[in-house]
């Protein structure tokens, strides 16, 4: 159990991490020419460590929540997963292929055009809320279920 726990608090650290720093570039870059070049260019950092934490979260909770099937929270912890990996697939192979053909292009000052930018505020809310909805899921399981 204590190598899931590590498995599962290195997920959240790398991951929530590394969304945090994306969301907040994508943030400044709506109004920004040098935020949004800069979004750009960080997003190719953070994309694999969103992916990295994403991996190490669900085996983790794979492994922790085994002998826990009969409670409801991995299902929910599970699901709320599931809905951040297909945000996840959706950022990756559409946002982001849309921010390297800028690059590519010479166009990464540009300002993203503001349906693409609605979009991404979109899918940044969804990211935040599941990635702190998990992390706050995790830690109500530890409470109900450790002495602490």
């Amino acid at each position: 159990m204590e190598y899931a726990l590590f498995i599962i608090v290195a997920g959240y650290i790398i991951g929530l991490g590394a969304v945090t720093v994306i969301d907040i570039h994508g943030f400044l870059g709506r109004r920004s020419s040098y935020w949004t070049e800069a979004t750009i260019r960080t997003h190719k950092v953070t994309k694999p460590l969103i992916w990295i934490g994403t991996v190490l979260i669900l085996s983790g909770t794979l492994w922790l929540y085994q002998d826990s099937l009969d409670s409801y929270i991995p299902f929910i912890h599970w699901g709320i997963l599931a809905i951040v990996i297909g945000n996840g697939l959706f950022l990756t192979f559409n946002i982001s292929d849309f921010l390297l053909t800028q690059e590519r292009e010479g166009r990464e000052k540009e300002l993203l055009p503001s349906s693409l930018q609605k979009r991404i505020i979109a899918h940044s809310i969804v990211s935040f809320v599941g990635w702190w909805g998990s992390l706050v899921l995790f830690i109500f399981f530890l409470y109900k279920n450790l002495a602490f």
